[in-house]
């Protein structure tokens, strides 16, 4: 699972059917749903579980798993599985497990998901209804198109939506599990080179919880390059910014395109406990006017603002 980090700006060139358009919709004519956009990033979706609700939940495509607040499995007499380890940007924990009978967004239904049950005090802090996060363990099962320009969410089933997408396809890389991580989870990460690693691919996760790029710590020597000239941040600043340093702005190329001067950040304290992964960072979906995502076919097509 991601967090905010209040941070970022990014430019990145792609095509992209009906950009042009004023009309907003889905493309396919498939069902959009209407999020609720908290601070500028968080995208909410009013959800069903169990055939109760509807709750406000967080869509968060750098999630493993979806995520119920205790006190709303609490209130639907959610039985506990057994446990499962989440890793976020700077803490790993072990939380409990359950099976949930159904989960449902919009008209979109996925029966006997897999979900954890954990606090979520740091977005909760952004929007207190918010009451579990959205992940890939229901969202794998769609095509997904967030659509930041109209504020809409497509989620489909039958593929329609990949018929009517145009731009370049930016495979998405399949790297093995973190230590203690769940191995059943697809993580959405792609292969990008920055202008401070010489002759070096790097990996980062397309995330929707975020709102701004990250680096994380490394004992890569390459990136360590990078991450120690971060410079720590004061004066009248909030404990969030406070929470991450500012990175040298690096030159991104993405697919056949290079993007100038993206501006990450890193945390400043990360627990101990944290397993290695591959991914050296997040890039966040709010920073693009559309994101389509192809599950089934492990791509991307993102189109710039």
């Amino acid at each position: 699972m991601s967090i905010l980090n209040g941070f970022a700006s990014i430019v990145l060139a792609a095509t992209f059917v009906s950009a042009a358009s004023a009309e907003a919709h889905c493309p396919g004519n498939v069902a959009s749903i209407t999020p609720r956009i908290v601070r500028g990033a968080l995208i909410v979706v009013p959800v069903k579980i169990n055939n109760a609700g509807p709750f406000d939940f967080m869509v968060d495509t750098g999630s493993q798993i979806v995520v119920v607040d205790p006190s709303l499995a609490s209130q639907l007499h959610l039985k506990v599985q057994g446990t499962v380890g989440l890793v976020s940007t700077a803490n790993y924990a072990a939380a409990p497990v359950t099976i949930l009978d159904s989960l449902e967004a919009g008209s979109h239904l996925v029966e006997k998901p897999v979900a954890a049950v954990q606090d979520l005090g740091q977005i909760q802090a952004a929007d207190s209804r918010i009451r579990g996060v959205l992940g890939q363990s229901f969202l794998t099962h769609f095509d997904m198109l967030i659509d930041n320009e109209h504020k809409l969410l497509c989620l489909d089933e039958t593929h329609a939506m990949r018929e009517k997408v145009r731009g370049e396809q930016i495979q998405l890389v399949a790297p093995p599990p973190a230590e203690r991580e769940l191995a059943y989870t697809e993580r959405l990460v792609l292969s990008v080179r920055l202008s401070g690693i010489a002759n070096r691919q790097v990996l980062l996760q397309l995330d929707s919880g975020s709102d701004g790029p990250i680096l994380y710590p490394s004992t890569n020597e390459a990136e360590r390059e990078i991450l120690k000239q971060a410079a720590r941040r004061s004066g009248n600043v909030s404990n969030a910014q406070k929470a991450f340093a500012d990175l040298p702005p690096q030159d991104v190329r993405i697919g056949a395109r290079t993007v100038s001067q993206v501006h990450f950040v890193t945390p400043v304290n990360v627990g101990l406990n944290i397993p290695a992964r591959d991914e050296a960072g997040l890039l966040p979906t709010v920073l693009f006017k559309r994101v389509y995502i192809n599950y089934a076919d492990h791509f991307a097509v993102i189109e710039p603002w």
